[in-house]
Order: structure tokens, then sequence, then C-alpha cells
């Protein structure tokens, strides 16, 4: 018999005994299997999975798995626990230039599978496919998930999955494969829900790395299809369900480095750049064949592609363009200003732009490079009034040149302009008095540089995608920095939108900090790192935020008025669900300011003409689905595609909050 202990389980056992001696008694903990110890979980908030143990006999591992709650208690009766042992071939052993594949040797789930030991402890024995002593074992251990309980019937067990390395005795790994990091996943998708609509049971990648191994076709392999499902560039169906990568492409912009990050945690991080393969490859770069010589040096297999693509260039070939992009955009920031004239009652907005280094640029020096300047301004932050039509709205730069008939002006290194509009400003103290006025901007550029707009404004890059109209096409400019300003007609201090809902650091975590909003056609593009309210915290920093957006995004909608659910209390609920990525309350919000729900008005939630819904309805509405709540709504004073009088009338009489008390964690609390 050929059996190994863990140096870890030697040590523990070691211990134990000591102590055990010592004490001349049997504590009865885990560990000393004849005498189970402890009254066993009773409910389990979170369950905690580890691989304690693994003995071979003959090349068939028995593995050893302790259970226990978030309090440390032993976890007894698991009944839907399953495992994934596999193993991984080193770089280069399948042949030269071949990365490091992880190989599905067992699987193993239900209660059949497994003996319970009582005490907290389950022992698998696996029958291996493939078995080789010298390289690294992976188990993949999980359990739990909708629906799942103990076998009480009654008990429920949440998610859980791990991965536990150990070589081919039962000891330590020596080296293993760990490229991405769960954490980076969970930057976007939630923590605890499925990674992807075709497995609606697993929820982490180091899960779906161990089972999408070098037993699946090369497409089906994770070095492939992780990268395929990141990106546009080819679909494919499963089970029904298209899997196309547009609303992947769009959040992360084929930015390598948003799940490619450096990390002293993963010795293998930096595999990506190292170890280019076809295999890769050709799951971005689908316009290659290598064998047939298609779109690249004909190769028959990986053996050469380090000869040309080494680490510094692979990285250079696929994060310059977003290097460059960072540079660009650093360069330059704006500071606006507004202020209410106490007898036309417009307002004036003045824009200073600066360097990197913080000193004043003199803006019409950059007139020939300006692609757009946009200003924007409306009334009352946290309950808009000007509508989307009733805003003032000018752009007066485009393409390097004033727009015939603006009304904005240089003004010493400054370009400034005045409200045309009726701002219909409101008493003394009112949420209306208040202006605000938020301005994007953006400068053309090519190959990295700004250029002057005379040298890409061309028919060949000019966009008519948008109703016939041309634009410049969104690949020869750059979005800049914005700024947000505020201004009262009393100069007392103005009304701001609260912005303590969203965790606006998740926003750029997830779309990466130089993400550019609505960058394209009627656009300049926003910056998101700079969508920021003058608001400071205690220590005087500013608190970013998302206010800027209500601008357009008023509540009366946008351009299609309710029909695309315009407002912002709605539109992000609407378009991140769509997406399918955001399931969670917290991947988004630190907290719910419920006391905003009492500055609100109606919202549009409709297209064609009248119909509006009392806010609280509203916004939980472009979540749950404005028929499935309808009839609850109503019974609480809302109202749901009424008339704009009626919901602005019912407005503040919802009783929503009279039993609902959501939070973040649990957005479906009841007050009890």
């Amino acid at each position: 018999m050929n059996t190994k202990y863990s140096k870890i389980a030697l040590l523990l056992a070691t211990a134990t005994s000591m102590t055990l001696a010592g004490c001349g008694g049997d504590d009865g903990k885990p560990g000393n299997p004849g005498n189970p110890g402890g009254e066993p979980a009773e409910a389990i908030q979170v369950l905690n999975l580890d691989v304690t143990n693994v003995t071979y006999d003959n090349g068939m591992p028995t593995v050893t798995v302790f259970a226990t709650n978030e309090e440390d208690i032993p976890v007894i009766g698991l009944q839907d626990l399953g495992i994934v042992a596999a193993q991984l071939t080193p770089m280069g052993a399948t042949g030269a230039g071949n990365s490091a594949q992880w190989t599905r040797t067992a699987r193993a789930s239900g209660t059949s599978s497994y003996t319970d030991n009582k005490n907290g402890e389950y022992t698998f024995t696996l029958k291996l496919d493939y078995y080789n002593q010298e390289l690294t074992q992976r188990f993949n251990v999980y359990a739990g998930g909708i629906g799942s309980t103990l076998v009480d019937g009654v008990t429920a067990v949440p998610r859980r999955e791990i991965v536990k390395d150990f070589d081919g005795e039962g000891y330590e790994a020596i080296y293993t494969k760990n490229i991405v990091s769960h954490e980076t996943c969970t930057a976007c998708h939630a923590e605890d829900k499925p990674l992807t609509r075709r497995h609606s049971s697993y929820y982490t990648q180091e899960t779906c790395a161990t089972c999408h191994s070098s037993s699946m076709d090369t497409e089906k392999q994770w070095n492939h299809l992780v990268h395929n499902i990141h990106n546009a560039s080819k679909s494919f169906e499963s089970k029904g369900e298209l899997y196309d990568g547009v609303a992947a492409e769009k959040l992360i912009q084929n930015n390598c480095q948003t799940c490619h990050v450096e990390s002293e945690e993963l010795t293998e991080w930096g595999n990506w750049t190292r170890i280019p393969t076809m295999e890769t490859c050709t799951s971005c770069h689908t316009n290659i064949d290598f064998k047939a010589g298609k779109g690249h040096s004909q190769q028959l297999d990986n053996s050469n592609c380090i000869a040309c693509h080494n680490a510094s260039w692979t990285e250079e070939l696929h994060t310059g363009d977003f290097v460059q992009k960072k540079a660009l955009i650093n360069a330059y920031d704006i500071s606006v200003e507004s202020n209410i004239d106490s007898t036309t009652k417009a307002a004036t907005i003045s824009v200073q732009a600066v360097d990197a280094n913080g000193v004043k640029i003199d803006l019409e020096t950059l007139l020939p490079m300006i692609q757009r300047f946009e200003i924007v301004t409306n009334v009352g932050p946290n309950n808009v009034t000007l509508g989307y039509y009733g805003k003032d709205s000018q752009e007066p730069i485009k393409n390097g040149s004033f727009i015939e008939g603006s009304t904005a002006a240089f003004d010493n290194g400054k370009l400034v302009y005045t409200t045309s509009k009726d701002l219909k400003l409101g008493a003394e103290g009112s949420d209306n008095e208040t202006a605000f006025s938020f301005v994007g901007w953006s400068l053309c550029s090519e190959n990295g540089e700004f250029v002057e707009c005379s040298k890409v404004v061309k028919d060949e890059n000019m966009d008519t995608s948008y109703d016939g109209k041309k634009f410049l096409n969104a690949n020869f400019y750059t979005a800049m920095k914005s700024d947000l300003a505020f201004a009262t007609l009393s100069g007392q201090a103005p009304s701001m939108r609260h912005i303590d809902s969203v965790n606006f650091s998740a926003c750029a975590t997830c779309h990466t900090p130089e993400f550019e909003i609505h960058k394209g056609q009627q656009h300049a593009g926003f910056v998101m790192t700079d969508l920021l309210s003058h608001t400071n915290d205690a220590d005087g920093q500013p608190i970013i935020g998302v206010d800027a957006c209500v601008a357009c995004h008023t509540p009366d909608g946008t351009y299609a008025s309710g029909a695309n659910q315009g407002a912002f209390e709605m539109k992000l609920h609407s378009v991140h669900g769509e997406q399918g990525i955001i399931k969670d309350c917290t991947q988004c919000h630190n907290d719910f300011n419920l006391d905003a729900f009492k500055v609100k008005g109606a919202l549009a939630t409709a297209g064609g003409g009248d119909s509006y819904t009392t806010p609280i309805t509203a916004t939980c509405a472009s979540c749950h689905g404005f028929d499935e709540i309808k009839a609850h709504a109503e019974g609480q004073g809302g109202v749901v595609n009424g008339s704009k009088a009626a919901a602005n009338d019912a407005a503040q009489l919802e009783t929503c909050f009279f039993c609902h008390a959501p939070t973040i964690e649990n957005h479906t609390k009841i007050k009890m």
C-alpha cells in the first residue's frame, strides 16, 4: 500500500496528538474520526470548504473535505457535494511552445460518491482516468446552491466552490496555473451568482478552467473559450442561447489588462504575454488560419510563436492603444464655473483648461484640435424640471472651429457661453433654483497623438450610421475629462443631488477608468473618472458620483420619452439588467438613500404621450417589471403609467416603505 499525507495534515495530527497527551483527554474535534465532536451547524449563512488531506493507494486518491459554517461549526449532512479532479501538464510537455494545460481526470457528485463521516469531514475515493505522480493534481470541490438543503430537507446550503492544488503525492503543489483571480471576475460578475447562462450552478472561473480542459475540443478549452465570450469576434449557440460577446466587449473594450491584473498572489499572472499560442490567439483573431497561412505566416504548431511574439512585444501590441489613450486623457483637464445673472436669469458658464501639471492653458490655442465641446444646462438636481427637450444644450465647437450661429466665445483663455433658453428658476432655497451645467469635450487624435481636426475630418473617416448624418468616426478623437458646475439665482449654496447610493468606484472598476460614456455620433464622450460633483466628504475630498448624468437623463426621460426608461433612476437598472452581468445590488450600490425619494416626482415610463409612474414604483419596476408589480404598487398608493399630473400628485403618497425596508444586501427585506 502506498499511503502519503500532506505535510500540513501531518503537522496538525502531531500537534493534536501532543495536545491530547498533555491534557489527558479527547476534545472530539475533527481530526479524531472515532470521536466526532461538538454539535453540528444548525444554520449555514456561509459554507466553508477545504481539502485537508489527500492519500493515494495504487494511484487512486482518497480526498478528505472539511465543511464548516461561518462560525467554524462543522456542517454535517451535505447532499449536493461534488468534486472534479484534474492534473496539470507543464508548459512545453506536449510540444514546444504549448501552454500548461489542465486535463480533467475524474468527477464525482451526490451522496453515493462520498462518505459523510458525521464530523464535518467527507471522503471521496476517486478512480482517475489519468494519473502521473510527477504532475500537479487539482481538486475542485463544490456544494450547495439554489434549492440545496442538508439531508434534513430544511437547512439551506449556500453555494461554495474551491480549488486546491497538490503535488502527485498529496503534498503542497510545486507549480500551478493561476493566471486570473476570482476577485478580478467579481469586479464585474456578482460574487454569489452563476458566471454564465450556460451553467447555472458554477460561480468561479477556477471551476470553469478545471472542467474546460484539454480533454475538450479547442474551442471549448478555457484559454480559448474565456476570450471568445468576452469579445464579439465570433459567436456560438448552446442550449438555445446565443453567446456573441457583444455586451462584454462594450464593457471591457478588448482591454486585456481588465482581467489580466498583476498580482503577487498569482505566480502565473504574466503568462498571457509570455506564452502565445494558436489556441488562445484564434479566440479573438478570427481572421487567421495558422495552418493554411491565412492572415499570418504559416505554422503548424506553437513552437515558433515566441520567436516573434516575445513577452514585451505581445504586451505592447495588446495594451499600447490603451496606454496611449490614458496618456491623452490625462494630458488636459477642465474646470467649469457657472454664475446666474439676477436680471436676465441666464447662466454664464466659463471653461478653463489646465495641463497635466495643473497649469492653465489658453483654450483658443487648442481650437484646431477640439473635436467637440458639449455644454448641457438643466435645473433642479434632485427633481429635474426642464426635461430632455427643455434643457439648454449647446455644441459651440465642432471639428476644429465654432459652429455657425454659436454664441460662445473665448475670453482670456476660457470658453464662455451664456444660456439662451428660459431656465424657469424657482424660489430661493428650492431645488429648482439651482441650475447645473455639465461640460464634456473631445480632441481629434490619431496614432496616439492629438492632431488638428483638418487632418482626420475626411470622407473616409466619417460615420453615417446615425440617421445618415455625417459624424467623425470615434476612432479619430479622444473623449476628455468632463466637469460639472452649480449656480443659484440668489447666490446661496446650491441644491445638490445625493450621490451616496452608488459606489462610483465600482463603475470605474468594471468599465475601466478610461471608459468613454456615450462616445460617438452625437456626443463628445464623457470619461468616467471625472463624472464628479463638487460635494466634499469629511476630509474635504471630492465625492465621486454620477449626478451629472441627470442633465439629460431626466424624469421626463430622454429623446424617447419614457419608452426606453430614460430617467436616471431607471436607466442604469434596465441597461445593466439587460446585459445579464449585474445581478446583485451590491455590485453597484454602497447604500440605498431612501430619503432621496422624498424630493422626487413622477418618472416617464412609457413612450407616446402622458404616461408616468410614481418614483418608488418606477425604480423598482425597472428591475422587476411594470406588469409584474402594477397591482401591488397601486395598492400602496402608487401610479403606474398614468398621467404626469396624477403621478406627481401621488409621488409622496406611496406607502411602500411602511412595510419594505430594502438594504443592498437584501432589497426584499420587510419590516417585522
